[in-house]
């Protein structure tokens, strides 16, 4: 008989794995699901205003491609969401610690000044998504294309 060290929230990681598989692609339609996302999926992001723009820089380590990501920009909103895909390199029941996140992730934050579709600039590298929106008086929505690198 092996012994293995005792992990008390080895249960507690196995069941936020589940209950994110159970929200994000059993039923992702659901009202309520919302409420979990500060928990599960949502990418840490820091919004800064300056003279003529409003920059997001978000965290979004593991992007494979541009597809992987959707940017969405509503007059003072800011929507980012998209899909960690990670090959799993080991059995489930080999892992002794999951930190690395995988799964959908979404986060919508309010923009501290409104800003115009056109001109929008999104580059993503080394795990970093960069969004540059120039201020504007207008209102309109639009979707953004990723430079990736």
């Amino acid at each position: 008989m092996s012994l293995l060290p005792y992990e008390p929230f080895r249960r507690l990681e196995k069941m936020k794995k589940e209950l994110d598989q159970f929200f994000s692609t059993d039923f992702p339609s659901l009202s309520f699901a919302e409420e979990f996302q500060p928990i599960f999926g949502t990418p840490k992001i820091d919004v800064v205003e300056t003279d003529r723009e409003v920059v997001a820089r978000c965290d979004l380590p593991g992007l494979e491609n541009k597809d992987d990501v959707t940017i969405e920009v509503d007059q003072q909103t800011l929507t980012i969401s998209g899909q960690i895909n990670k090959v799993q390199e080991f059995k489930e029941e080999n892992m002794f610690r999951q930190e690395r996140y995988s799964g959908k992730f979404h986060r919508t934050v309010p923009l501290p000044a409104r800003v115009s579709s056109e001109g929008i600039k999104a580059t993503y590298k080394r795990g970093i998504l960069e969004v540059r929106m120039p201020k504007t008086n207008k209102s309109q929505k639009s979707t953004i294309d990723i430079e990736f690198h």
